[in-house]
């Protein structure tokens, strides 16, 4: 007895007392998680190391082949969307944010299929997008399905949908802690207790079944920790400026990369072709520009460094050996390197527009992750080739740079620091890289209200509103409260009618309907008090002529959110519910005291 009572008060300390089953489907999707993203990152990587395989044969064919594949992977993208259409236009994570906060986190099992196929096909021919924002996309349709199928509610459903998420996320960087941490600030905007732990548990189950199968603690796909060398040198007080200067550089640069994805977005949709031949066009300026890269840098060392994902030249940017020979000669050299290094960037951000902003499938970390990484490696470059020897290593400000440039595009600095840290495990290094990922994140976010993800609903005309405890009245619907009964009249009525009914009845608001029972509009408390106040006019009057038609209305499917700001528009206790049906009809009244405890209700239990 007295263990089942301690068990009982544990599951209520942790947020599980209604839902304890949450945890163990937490571990399955970690496992399913664990496995999907090895079916899924495997063929991708081997696809970006085909040059390699192929040697003296891509040589001789090299131009072709870098013209060509991105063609080829754009039409088989186009082929997946045409077989597995869907209405949105906007990419995974994006539309893993807008089911969280409008749909009740429903995800259809056919948008997870989707982009598993296109972006293997957009990544692995050489388009600039990564494969993270996919596997997340997948990760979430997963928990959707799986809540599905339990019969789970809006809570269960966001939370198991958080958890594929970052089970996802973590099985591909095996980094658990930011895949935590990016789900909870980025998607679900959740920190909750209920919610924190099956993340937890979804994430450490899937980076631990990723790595039981590939018999190794290297991610699928990231840096490694082998890849950062230089740990010689610890951050000084001194090199402060230096960061915090960087960390404002960083968000200019992640600010332009922001507006211009959307922007590429409207030039492609102007193109006078179907949306499904776009990504063929954005395939062939990319393949164009990787033709003109290898032409003038006479290379034959495979594709060019803005293709792909990205990691094999961010891998490169973190090695000191990169940097050396110009650092022990002239000035003019380092100038030279950090020229080419700005050059790179632009293709990069420009070759990711032309991917993403004609309609191929694929995410923005990777690409993030090497803009700052460039970032870095120039600046610090340029600091050296000025004279500034007291500057940190261009390695580290690299390094500080993929943290600051993912914390500036997603304005999420935890998710930038604990990524970097865990990719690396260079603690030398975390100080400046809080520094910096924080004086970037809010610098962009004084810039541009926007995240790379909230651009995106906003050139849609969705705006979602910041992170709070509002989470637990979006995964609420209107119908979930207890309703008032709704007392109808006619707009044709005598207002002596109401007023009878109101001393009668007790009864405050009164919904207006025309003659055919369509909605009119109400008649409020305060319109009363203000009638009474003339009572030889009360017998002239309709009521019609008091009815408040500038009242809005609230659907019974629509969430709670959405009532709440719709009552803080408007000094009103109570506003009419119609249904969705054609013509609506009237179900009852929503109090604002009713919702408000609801609120407090939900956050006393979160």
């Amino acid at each position: 007895m007295l263990s089942s009572s301690l068990t009982n008060r544990l599951r209520i300390r942790l947020g599980l007392d209604r839902e304890w089953w949450l945890v163990l489907v937490a571990g399955v999707l970690g496992v399913v998680m664990g496995t999907a993203a090895i079916g899924f990152i495997l063929p991708i990587r081997w696809l970006e190391r085909l040059p390699e395989f192929l040697g003296a044969e891509f040589v001789d064919l090299s131009q072709v082949l870098i013209l060509l594949a991105p063609c080829v992977g754009a039409l088989l993208t186009a082929f997946v969307f045409w077989i597995f259409p869907t209405n949105f236009r906007g990419h995974g994570v994006t539309r893993v944010i807008l089911a969280v906060n409008r749909e009740q986190s429903n995800l259809p099992i056919r948008l997870g299929i989707r982009h598993w196929l296109a972006s293997t096909c957009t990544i692995g021919s050489g388009g600039s997008a990564g494969p993270e924002g996919p596997i997340v996309t997948i990760g979430a349709t997963v928990g959707s399905n799986i809540s599905r199928w339990l019969k789970g509610d809006g809570a269960s459903a966001a939370t198991l949908l958080g958890c594929g998420s970052a089970a996802g996320l973590a099985a591909v960087f095996n980094a658990p802690l930011a895949a935590i941490f990016f789900t909870m600030e980025v998607i679900l905007r959740d920190f909750s207790l209920r919610t924190f732990t099956p993340i937890v548990i979804a994430s450490v189950v899937s980076a631990a079944t990723a790595q039981m199968w590939l018999g190794s603690s290297e991610p699928l796909f990231g840096v490694g920790v082998d890849f950062f060398q230089d740990k010689s040198e610890t951050f000084t007080i001194g090199q402060t400026l230096y960061y915090v200067v960087f960390g404002l550089l960083t968000a200019l640069i992640a600010v332009a990369f922001i507006r211009l994805l959307p922007l590429s977005e409207k030039l492609f949709a102007r193109i006078p072709v179907h949306q499904l031949f776009r990504p063929l066009m954005g395939a062939i300026l990319l393949g164009s520009l990787g033709v003109a890269w290898m032409g003038l840098n006479k290379s034959d060392s495979g594709y060019p460094p803005f293709f792909g994902a990205g990691y094999a030249p961010t891998r490169e940017l973190l090695n000191r050996t990169l940097y050396e020979p110009a650092l022990r000669g002239a000035n003019a050299d380092m100038l030279w390197i950090a020229g080419g290094i700005c050059v790179a960037l632009l293709l990069k951000m420009i070759a990711t527009c032309l991917t993403l902003g004609s309609g191929g499938a694929g995410g923005l970390f990777a690409p993030s992750l090497l803009l700052g990484a460039m970032s870095g490696g120039a600046f610090g470059m340029f600091l050296h080739a000025v004279g500034f020897t007291s500057a940190p290593p261009p390695t580290h400000l690299a390094l500080v740079g993929m943290a600051a440039m993912l914390a500036s595009t997603t304005h999420a600095p935890l998710t930038g620091v604990l990524l970097v840290y865990e990719l690396t495990r260079s603690y030398s290094i975390m100080l400046p890289l809080m520094l910096t990922a924080v004086i970037a994140a809010l610098a962009s976010r004084v810039l541009y209200r926007d995240s790379i993800y909230t651009a995106e609903l906003a050139s849609l005309g969705i705006r979602l509103g910041g992170m709070s405890d509002l989470t637990v009245l979006r995964r609420l619907r209107v119908t979930n409260l207890p309703l008032d009964t709704a007392i109808t009249v006619s707009a044709d009525d005598e207002l002596s009618k109401i007023i009878g009914i109101s001393a009668e009845q007790g009864v405050d608001d009164f919904v207006v309907l025309h003659a055919d029972g369509s909605y009119r509009g109400m008649v409020t408390s305060n319109d009363l008090r203000q009638t009474l106040i003339n009572r030889q006019v009360i017998a002239l009057l309709s009521v019609d002529e008091v009815t408040r038609d500038d009242l809005p209305v609230v659907y019974e499917n629509e969430t709670l959110d959405v009532a709440l700001d719709r009552f803080s528009r408007h000094d009103v206790e109570r506003l009419t519910v119609l249904s969705q049906g054609v013509p609506a009809r009237v179900i009852g009244l929503i109090s604002r005291a009713s919702l408000m405890n609801r609120y407090q209700r939900e956050l006393e239990t979160s």
